[in-house]
């Protein structure tokens, strides 16, 4: 057997748990969302028809737990969901992987309200509800580098008045849930997220979307500018608030979560990219060959090689990761985010040798080579970004 068909686990020698989804359906919907990509891809447009049927498929609740409605699946089922689907339109997957990560952490933060907590995931079980904390702004950055939210939540009777701009706000069109990143007013604030229902009519809410996004890559991921005027929480909507300080402390758990989730929809990208690249030589007969196709050349037989190293790597490490959470045994941070660094990392690696051996074709926008190259570059801004996990990986080897 193949080692990529192998069960999540088994290479390991663990027990692998049931799996909480069927991995034909997730093959069948990627290659649905790919015949829309490029579409997508050439309009910025949102691929609301992707979510219909992942909504149908009862993906949005895969992490969510099954007393709420889930499919209560681990870390190593939303690996496969996203890696997959982000082999056939990444963006979708992006906005899932911020699905899955959220859903996980609200059960483990026991400072949510209850209610709160089992209304999202109730929503997302029977109506594929979906959220995201919204956290970066204008003149803050992502908070990872630090500094207070200039967003301000202002206790009032009842609840609180939410003002700010926060950007990126990947899948903003499709949200049902805005968690919003703020601090309060006082003089010591507190910060945290500030949890706002997406009512019928924005505008009436007094809260903005700005259709700003116009990157070069991920383009489908609606991730616009959102502007929030005065706008009502109610007190039993405020997540966990702390001092500015007691969000420092690392969380083992969460930033595996995250760091193989995000690591998994760009090596989904490279992988794409090496199946272009192997119809292409496979494809391409030069005349200079006498009918043979590049297939069969040895230059780029290694080259495909060196490829199929990188995505083993990344395979590895992401089974080893997930597996590892699943069965309670998180590395430390530092681990997890090495690993996001790595595979990332390789993930560029192997769309950059693909491009360099296809040459012209491989950057014509009638392949989908160029976009994936153009999708797996935005690995590198997903916080904490490449210098930020080193600097902190020495600094805990010094520390030893």
């Amino acid at each position: 057997m193949p080692f990529d068909d192998l069960p999540l686990a088994a290479s390991f020698g663990e027990t692998t748990p049931a799996p909480a989804v069927n991995s034909s359906l997730i093959t069948a919907l990627a290659a649905e969302f790919a015949l829309r990509a490029a579409e997508h891809d050439a309009a910025a447009s949102f691929p609301f028809e992707n979510f219909h049927r992942l909504v149908a498929a009862g993906l949005p609740a895969l992490v969510t737990p099954k007393a709420s409605g889930g499919k209560g699946g681990g870390l190593a089922d939303a690996l496969a969901v996203v890696n997959g689907i982000a082999q056939g339109e990444p963006s979708t997957a992006l906005v899932l992987v911020l699905q899955y990560v959220i859903h996980n952490q609200l059960w483990r933060e026991s400072a949510w309200p209850e209610a709160l907590r089992d209304r999202i995931a109730r929503t997302a079980a029977t109506d594929g509800a979906l959220v995201n904390i919204l956290r970066v702004e204008p003149e803050l950055g992502s908070p990872h580098r630090g500094g207070l939210p200039a967003t301000v939540a202002r206790k009032v009777p009842g609840g609180w008045r939410l003002s700010g701009t926060k950007i990126y706000s990947t899948g903003i069109p499709a949200l049902s849930w805005l968690g919003v990143w703020a601090r309060t007013d006082d003089a010591e604030p507190l910060v945290g997220t500030w949890v706002v229902p997406r009512g019928a009519d924005l505008a009436e809410q007094g809260i903005e979307v700005r259709e700003t996004w116009n990157h070069i890559g991920m383009r489908a991921s609606g991730s616009h500018e959102v502007v929030f005027r005065d706008v009502f929480v109610p007190d039993d909507h405020a997540g966990e608030l702390r001092p500015p300080a007691g969000w420092a402390a690392p969380d083992a758990v969460a930033t595996a979560w995250m760091s193989t989730l995000f690591s998994g929809v760009y090596d989904g990208i490279a992988r794409s990219a090496r199946d272009w690249l192997v119809g292409f030589l496979h494809a391409r007969k030069p005349t200079g060959l006498n009918g043979a196709s590049l297939a069969t050349v040895p230059r780029l037989q290694e080259a495909l090689g060196g490829i199929e190293a990188l995505l083993l790597t990344n395979r590895i490490l992401l089974r080893s990761l997930s597996t590892a959470v699943d069965h309670g045994s998180p590395p430390s941070s530092t681990d997890s985010l090495l690993v996001k660094y790595t595979v990332t990392n390789n993930a560029i690696d192997a769309v950059a040798r693909a491009l360099e051996v296809t040459g012209n074709p491989g950057l014509s926008r009638d392949n989908p080579l160029e976009r994936h190259h153009r999708d797996v570059l935005c690995a590198r801004v997903h916080a904490p970004q490449n210098d930020m996990i080193l600097t902190g990986a020495g600094r805990a080897a010094l520390a030893r």
